[in-house]
Parts: structure tokens; C-alpha cells; sequence
């Protein structure tokens, strides 16, 4: 699939964002007045920014309200819904921490599910996808939601806390790409499975589709080259949890945290464009790409 800048970027700072709204709302850390102040603006900017970027990917933006229509069947419908339920939940929460020093509790543990389902929905846009085998697997949810939690952990968690959340986060981010690896065959798609035409006998392509590109395999026929894919592995295994955990050990004052989140992000952002990247769509098949 294209990695598209505005969906990794949606996906990247969307899923910090709720993550520490996840953490305020739960009241971790325990801030009031400025301290409250930037932490909120900090995860608000990040949601909404994040969201915002979203509609750069639609081919007509100004139609993007429309996408809450579906909210029955759509995950995507369904995504934004709930996330604009959780900024208003929240809005209340932050008001009175910052401005009042007053705890609305029970609007806080509401935003914070509000926004765990978020990540969740956000997840399920593409876990749902038979079409796109490494995508439909059942750790796609979870390593969103880790992603998210543990990101933003970065900033409000333990330490030795943190440290645990980030490995597990490494292990399960390779689970991924080794599970994922095999997906493609293990779901069984072939040229025969593909036309329908299995029952005559094998199917060949003689001659493709189309003289030129088009949109498929703009969108859905991206390839990766090997050296490169490997590359950014070990860039996102290294920078999404050892050396952010590693960072928070031996700086552990705000300096440290910030440092780490930045060197998370970075690994964040090359995970998440390998996600996109290496996915592939059943209707390669048709054009000889797989």
C-alpha cells in the first residue's frame, strides 16, 4: 500500500495524542495550573493535528463530515465519532484542572475510555481488511493501542514501568513483521483464487492490464526494496523502545523523557511507514505484482 505522509502522520501523532489524553484523563501525572495547562495542550495539539492531517488524504476534504455518517458499518465513521466524543469529554476535565483545581473525575475515566476506543478504531480500519493480509491479523489492535500507551507513557510513566512497556512494545512490534512476513501466503491468495478461474487450471498473466499506471497500483501495488526495508527495521526496533527505555534509565528528569519521545517518534514514524509500505493488496495479483 502507497505510505501516504498524511496517514502515517494521522496515525503517528493521533495515537500519541489520545495516548496521554488516555494517562490525563486516568489523572497520571497528577497536574494542576500550568503544569495541567501544557500537558493538555500538548495532547490536544497532538490529536487534533493528527486528525486534521487525516482529511489531507481525501480526495475531496471539505466532504470529510460526511465520513461520520457510517458510523453503523464503518470503522473509519465510527473512528471519528468517537474521538471527537472524547476532546469534548475531556474538554470539561481539562477546564476545571487548569482553571479551577478542581478533579471532574468521572468525566476523566469517561474521556479516557473514549479515547482507548479511538486508538482501537483507528486500529480496526485496517485489521478488518481481508483484502490486505499483514493488516488482518488480531495483533494489529493491540500493537496500536501499545503504541499509543506506551509512547505517551514516555512522559507520565514509572520508570522501571516504562522500561517493561517499551520492551514488551520491541517484542511485539517484531512479532509483527515475522507473523506478518508469512501472512501473504498463509491466507492462500493466488492468480487462481484471484480470477476465480482455480477450477480450469493455473492462471498466468500473459500480457497487463493496463499500458500504463493507474490508481491501483499507485495505492495499492507499492513495493519496497529489501535492503531498504531492512534498514528501517532495525531503525524502528532500535529507536521505537531500547534506546528511549534505555534514555529514561540514565536521564531520568523531563530532559530525559523529552529526549526519549523524540528518538520514539522517529522510530514511530519509520514503523508506521513500514506498516503502510509493506502491506499488500490481493489486487496485486492481477497485475503480476506478486
Amino acid at each position: 500500500m502507497h505510505p501516504a505522509p498524511s496517514i502515517i502522520l494521522f496515525t503517528s501523532l493521533s495515537g500519541l495524542g489520545f495516548g496521554l489524553l488516555i494517562w490525563l484523563g486516568l489523572g497520571v501525572p497528577d497536574v494542576e495550573g500550568w503544569s495541567a495547562f501544557f500537558a493538555f495542550g500538548l495532547a490536544y495539539g497532538l490529536s487534533i493535528v493528527g486528525l486534521v492531517a487525516s482529511t489531507l488524504h481525501l480526495g475531496h476534504p471539505e466532504r470529510a463530515l460526511k465520513a461520520f455518517s457510517q458510523w453503523r458499518s464503518s470503522w473509519l465513521s465510527r473512528e471519528g465519532v468517537v474521538s471527537v466524543g472524547a476532546l469534548l469529554v475531556l474538554a470539561p476535565f481539562a477546564f476545571g484542572r487548569v482553571f479551577l483545581g478542581i478533579d471532574l473525575a468521572i468525566l476523566g475515566w469517561i474521556g479516557a475510555g473514549l479515547s482507548l476506543l479511538t486508538v482501537l478504531c483507528t486500529s480496526m480500519i485496517y485489521a478488518q481488511l481481508k483484502t490486505v493480509p499483514r493488516w488482518n491479523m488480531a495483533l494489529v489492535p493491540p500493537l496500536f493501542m501499545l503504541f499509543s500507551i506506551g509512547g505517551s507513557g514516555i512522559l507520565v510513566m514509572e520508570r522501571w514501568g516504562l522500561v517493561m512497556m517499551l520492551v514488551v512494545l520491541t517484542v511485539l512490534q517484531v512479532a509483527y513483521w515475522l507473523l506478518g512476513d508469512r501472512k501473504f501466503a498463509q491466507a492462500g491468495h493466488t492468480m487462481e483464487t484471484a480470477t476465480g478461474l482455480g477450477r480450469i487450471g493455473s492462471v498466468r498473466l500473459l500480457e497487463s492490464p493496463h499500458t500504463g499506471t493507474n490508481y491501483l497500483l499507485k495505492e495499492m501495488a507499492y513495493s519496497v526494496g529489501r535492503k531498504h526495508q531492512q534498514r528501517l527495521r532495525v531503525i524502528a526496533v532500535v529507536l521505537v523502545g531500547l534506546v528511549p527505555a534505555l534514555v529514561a534509565v540514565v536521564v531520568p528528569d523531563l530532559t530525559g523523557r523529552l529526549v526519549a519521545l523524540g528518538l520514539h517518534t522517529v522510530g514511530l514514524l519509520a514503523s508506521r511507514w513500514l506498516f503502510f509500505a509493506e502491506a499488500e493488496h490481493v489486487v496485486g495479483l492481477y497485475y503480476g505484482k506478486r
